[in-house]
């Protein structure tokens, strides 16, 4: 079993910054991927990015250029730098991820999110 806790949100000014962390603890095996997905009420969870275990990372049309993830795997924690924040980023965010394990299936975790709210 593997537990997730966000930290980092709250409420900023449009064009500000927020550092978004995510600890992994538990039973630890392998984490392979992680990502950071967020969620407005009526409307789909959205993967805003992710990175491998070999720093492969991806990012959301909507998000490139002005947020970084980025990972420790000494400390299994994902962190997401969100710069130049703009209204339609508020959301809460979750982290997940992937847990990989001999013999069985990867199972995916996911955190209880954090609140995103940027102000314009």
């Amino acid at each position: 079993q593997v537990q997730l806790v966000e930290s980092g949100g709250g409420l900023v000014q449009a064009g500000g910054s927020l550092r978004l962390s995510c600890a992994a603890s538990g039973r630890i095996f392998m984490i392979t991927v992680m990502n950071w997905y967020r969620q407005v009420p009526g409307k789909q969870r959205e993967l805003v990015a992710a990175i491998t275990s070999g720093d492969s990372t991806s990012y959301a049309d909507s998000v490139k250029g002005r947020f970084t993830i980025s990972r420790d795997n000494a400390k299994n924690m994902v962190y997401l730098q969100m710069n130049s924040l703009k209204p339609e980023d508020t959301a809460v965010y979750y982290c997940n991820v992937l847990h990989s394990r001999p013999s069985f299936r990867p199972t995916a975790y996911w955190g209880q999110g954090t609140q995103v709210t940027v102000s314009s």
